[in-house]
């Protein structure tokens, strides 16, 4: 049977070697899947909220007269609350200065001691008037009027003031206890109105604060997790880096590399004749080794 020359450009032994070997190493880091532990490290992950940042809503729910709240075991994220006062923190303040308005809000800050104060005075009036009138009656011993019709006139008109200055005078003490007792409870209701106002920006300034904090945290957390999960990433493509360096090393020797042809005798098939399976493996393997087919040489 006659032969035919054919000529086959390849590269260098050791280049098809170095292909190969490389396609071996990439064939099975490929075709390996990631474990369950590398995609839990490669996978985004959200940091959970943390103590400060429940405290921070707690108090917040606490403020708005909510209850207890609860938390996922999880995530940290609130999942309810709990039945709570229904009152608002600043609410008992208002409540409170409430009962310091109105007409009747005065009766709670009259002093137990005004009535005492009210009869002492009297007294020392009655007998002051007493002392008054007993001089009524010696200047009328004195003229000789003693008993007389004038006499008799001066001490009803004295009589008449005095009564009527005596009720003036009590009066005006419980007009003076009435004004004390009405201004202490404005004061009162002044006091509990500003505590309403102060309280809420209080707690929210404590809310802020510890909000603050836990979002610090929450920043840190966060950090902490992307930066493991850009290792966990780094340490899975490792491999394909170091991959990717031997491919490019051996594309570089291969550019600069010249192509020796070798001769191999073919022996055509004759009619009806197909190639053996070995033969089909062999072809395969020289085109998926082949560095020209692989680098686009």
């Amino acid at each position: 049977m006659a032969t035919e020359q054919i000529s086959i450009s390849k590269p260098a032994p050791y280049l098809e070697a170095a292909g190969q070997t490389y396609l071996d190493l990439l064939t099975a880091k490929t075709g390996q899947a990631p474990t369950a532990a590398e995609l839990q490290g490669m996978s985004p992950q959200v940091a959970g909220q943390n103590v400060l940042t429940q405290a921070a809503q707690q108090q917040a729910a606490t403020q708005a007269g909510l209850g207890a709240l609860t938390f996922d075991p999880t995530t940290g994220a609130v999942t309810g609350a709990g039945q709570g006062t229904g009152v608002a923190g600043y609410q008992p303040f208002l409540q409170q200065a409430q009962q310091y308005s109105g007409p009747q809000a005065y009766q709670q800050f009259m002093s137990p001691y005004q009535q005492d104060v009210i009869n002492t005075t009297l007294s020392e009036y009655d007998r002051q008037r007493q002392i008054q009138q007993q001089g009524i009656a010696s200047q009328a011993i004195q003229a000789g009027a003693f008993g007389g019709g004038r006499e008799g006139v001066q001490q009803a008109e004295f009589g008449a003031q005095s009564l009527q200055n005596r009720a003036a005078l009590q009066a005006q003490l419980l007009q003076q206890g009435y004004q004390s007792a009405q201004q202490a409870a404005g004061t009162a209701f002044s006091q509990q109105q500003a505590l309403s106002a102060l309280q809420p920006q209080l707690a929210a300034q404590t809310t802020q604060q510890l909000g603050a904090a836990g979002t610090s945290n929450l920043a840190y957390q966060q950090a902490v997790l992307d930066a493991q999960r850009q290792a966990a990433q780094f340490a899975y493509q490792e491999p394909y880096q170091r991959l990717s360096v031997l491919g490019s090393g051996i594309t570089g020797l291969l550019a600069g590399q010249p192509q020796a042809p070798y001769s191999q005798q073919v022996t055509p098939l004759g009619a009806g004749q197909q190639a053996s399976p070995l033969s089909q493996a062999l072809s395969s393997a020289a085109t998926v080794y082949g560095l020209g087919s692989l680098f686009g040489k």
